[in-house]
């Protein structure tokens, strides 16, 4: 069953990871019903700044204003499995641990939450308070699935990109599509 996927993109340092997920996504389109987009305003200005580029508005996905509240996946009938936000903030992180739904992003991550479906918050910052952690505590044992942004050295990656990919094709491995990566097999 080909899935439907939404990827929400907050202001935290870390765009080349939802660059690199939107690239990939485009790649396995064959497994995927939809892709659905929402960025936050400091999302489009992080991305600029760090990526030296403006492609977010260039992919083949349907995009959704931040206040979008008539946005498919902002209800659970419309059966969207898996939401990622990529990278996430803590401040989105907090708001979605304490159930505040003030944009589409965190209303489409508690609607995700509440029909017991996937959400895969790619938590971005270092270091970590006591708030930060018992808000990953929180939305853990509400069904999320934290993936820290913390790439993996043993496929020996060569550039920032391959290094960065390392966290994305994890996130791909979460969502649960076939993909081609690096798979541990031992020394």
């Amino acid at each position: 069953m080909k899935k439907k996927i939404v990827v929400a993109v907050t202001g935290a340092s870390g765009s080349i990871y939802a660059k690199l997920l939107l690239d990939k996504l485009q790649q396995l389109q064959g497994q995927i019903a939809e892709v659905a987009v929402v960025m936050s305003d400091n999302a489009k200005q992080v991305w600029e700044f760090e990526l030296d580029d403006t492609t977010h508005g260039n992919y083949p996905f349907k995009t959704y204003a931040k206040n979008d509240f008539m946005a498919p996946f902002a209800s659970g009938s419309a059966r969207f499995d898996t939401m990622v936000v990529v990278p996430c903030s803590m401040g989105t992180l907090g708001r979605i641990a304490s159930g505040v739904s003030d944009d589409l992003i965190t209303r489409a991550a508690d609607v995700i939450l509440k029909e017991r479906r996937r959400l895969i918050l790619v938590a971005r910052d270092t270091p970590l308070n006591l708030i930060h952690i018992r808000n990953m505590q929180t939305v853990t044992e509400a069904g999320a699935i934290i993936c820290p942004a913390i790439p993996s050295y043993y496929s020996k990656p060569k550039t920032i990109e391959e290094l960065a990919m390392t966290v994305v094709n994890r996130v791909i491995d979460l969502i649960g599509l076939e993909n081609e990566s690096y798979r541990w097999e031992g020394i």
